[in-house]
């Protein structure tokens, strides 16, 4: 008992520690993303559709909001190799060598998924929703008034749930390779996969059918992806397995 209490302990303090780093890392970069704020600011307001519109602040906190919501994104997008190589670190011991090397190679990987959820949920869902509500407006008549705090928490609020979303295919295959999860096991969940990526679609684009779909379809296509590579990873563990039952027959020991 005293030592399982032992091993619970040391477990935490791991957890611990890696927590502490990635709040430090998440501090430091929040720092380099205030400063680098205003430059964000200025090629976000010189794109679409933020080119077309006039900003106003109806609070001396807006500014301030505005300046925090954009430090957090830029520090999320940082920090996202350290976040990962972190969580990695604390699975690692767990892992035999061949599973360490093989999920330590998945974090240039999610970094370079989460940026292209960023730049398909900016240039794609966003820009959807975007039009769609000044379609809305027009059609009632109503004066378009743009505070710059809320148009960044609605762009914020789509961008970091799609970017997330986006790292689906290296979750998959992270799980695969720590044997915790099987393609046959996605496959057989597929209908439901289909349906709450496309529930999830309707939250996060336009209240219309063609932004439904076409939010849906990448989604579905990611998940797709990440049954082929979570197959592939498998397969090649059931041979590594053959292959060593078959050695092991051939040279017992003793």
């Amino acid at each position: 008992m005293k030592e399982k209490e032992m091993k619970l302990s040391l477990h935490l303090a791991e957890l611990r520690k890696r927590v502490f780093r990635i709040v430090a890392v998440l501090v430091v970069t929040m720092v380099g993303g205030l400063l680098t704020a205003n430059d964000v600011l200025a090629y976000l307001r010189s794109v679409k559709p933020a080119d077309a519109v006039s900003w106003h602040v109806f609070s001396p906190w807006d500014s301030i909001r505005l300046y925090m919501q954009i430090a957090f994104i830029v520090s999320v997008g940082l920090s996202m190799p350290v976040i990962l190589y972190q969580l990695w670190a604390f699975v690692k011991p767990g892992l035999r060598e061949e599973e360490r090397s093989a999920t330590f190679r998945y974090i240039p990987l999610t970094a370079l998924l989460f940026l292209a959820g960023l730049g398909f949920a900016y240039f794609v869902v966003f820009q959807s929703a975007f039009h769609f509500a000044g379609m809305l407006n027009k059609r009632m008549n109503v004066t378009e008034t743009y505070g710059a705090a809320q148009y960044f928490s609605f762009m914020f609020s789509i961008l970091l749930p799609v970017s997330l979303i986006f790292e689906l295919p290296a979750l998959l295959m992270f799980l695969t390779k720590l044997r915790m999860l099987k393609p046959g096991l996605l496959r057989k969940f597929r209908r439901h996969a289909y349906f709450g990526l496309i529930v999830v679609s309707t939250f996060i684009a336009p209240p219309d059918f063609l932004s439904n779909i076409l939010i849906a379809i990448p989604l579905i296509l990611l998940y797709e992806l990440s049954v082929l590579l979570s197959a592939r990873i498998y397969r090649k563990q059931m041979e590594r397995d053959l292959d060593f039952l078959n050695k092991t027959r051939i040279c017992p020991r003793g």
